[in-house]
């Protein structure tokens, strides 16, 4: 979910950077199929319920039952127990109580392996900074076949005075899709992506008069590291969390996308980057993190970096990318 959750924190980045008010719905196919299964939604058919349960952001749940009752031949009583769960939304942490409290949900194998990806993403959100723009949508479901996981929408969040002259749809959409890529060679290869909307997306900057840029992508500034004992954890999501703290504040930054990077690993990514920012597991137990200018010559007096308080972190980076 380390992708995943780096994708909806691009999301954020690049609407907060056009000052557009967006929500990020999301759902996972692999919980929607197993509230299928649990509420008796025969295999042949799974798909086309899909389809329908999509429509409910557009038209009543009434008219989403007839569908699935008249022209797809659902049983009404099946239809009633999609009903249940698929007109539930909310933020995250309250839709996974909602899904632990019901015992025949958890004991779907689906819906546990569904479930488990959804509390780790949580914390990822958190770490983030960003769970207040993501919505869980029990009744998103995407049409396209291949997504396996996490799938997602953005909404377009209009001002009041915007709200009469903008109506667009989804502005952008993604998910997980591990098996498609596999489908072209001989070896799975697991995927995530985000597609924007960029028509919409203009058009709404042209209905709020603003000026249209194009931004260069600029080289990456510091490269957020954690070493430790031969049996750390990798320190993932502190790496997340003081890496988010460098974007809120302005300042370009990477980490290594896997649990636990050796640190030789770490520091070949980082070429060309002038800045690390190392976390270890006594410095940061006392709040402190190490800024280290990548590059100075042996005996240098900062050539092992300096000790920072995490609050200041951002404040000393700006100074060292200043000199």
């Amino acid at each position: 979910m380390i992708a995943d959750s780096e994708i909806l924190r691009i999301i954020v980045e690049v609407f907060r950077a056009l000052e557009l008010n967006i929500t990020i719905k999301m759902n996972h196919r692999r919980i929607l199929d197993g509230f299928f299964v649990v509420a008796g939604v025969p295999e042949e058919k799974v798909r086309a319920i899909s389809s329908a349960v999509d429509k409910l952001d557009k038209i009543p749940w009434a008219e989403v039952k007839k569908e699935m009752v008249e022209e797809k031949g659902l049983l009404e009583e099946v239809a009633d127990r999609i009903g249940e769960y698929v007109q539930h939304s909310g933020n995250i942490d309250d839709m996974l109580r909602f899904i632990k409290s019901d015992a025949t949900l958890c004991a779907n194998e689906s819906v546990k392996e569904g479930l488990a990806d959804m509390e780790l993403l949580a914390t990822y959100l958190e770490a983030y900074g960003i769970t207040s723009k993501v919505v869980f949508d029990f009744a998103l479901a995407r049409g396209l076949d291949y997504y396996t996981g996490l799938i997602y929408e953005i909404i377009y969040q209009p001002s009041a005075a915007d709200a009469g002259s903008i109506q667009v749809g989804s502005i952008g959409a993604g998910g997980r899709y591990d098996n498609l890529v596999g489908m072209y060679g001989k070896r799975t290869v697991p995927c995530a992506g985000i597609s924007f909307g960029v028509d919409r997306i203009l058009s709404i900057l042209r209905a709020q008069r603003k000026n249209e840029s194009q931004a260069q992508a600029e080289p990456v500034e510091v490269y957020v590291m954690a070493f430790g004992s031969k049996d750390f954890d990798g320190l993932l999501r502190e790496r997340m969390a003081v890496t988010a703290q460098l974007w809120d504040g302005g300042i370009r930054a990477e980490f290594m996308a896997k649990a636990k990077p050796k640190l030789p690993q770490q520091f070949k990514a980082a070429v060309n980057v002038p800045i690390a920012v190392i976390l270890g597991e006594e410095e940061l137990a006392g709040g402190k993190v190490r800024v280290k200018v990548l590059g100075l010559p042996d005996g240098h007096p900062e050539k092992e970096g300096v000790l920072v308080e995490k609050e200041a972190l951002v404040a000393k980076v700006q100074e060292r990318l200043q000199r």
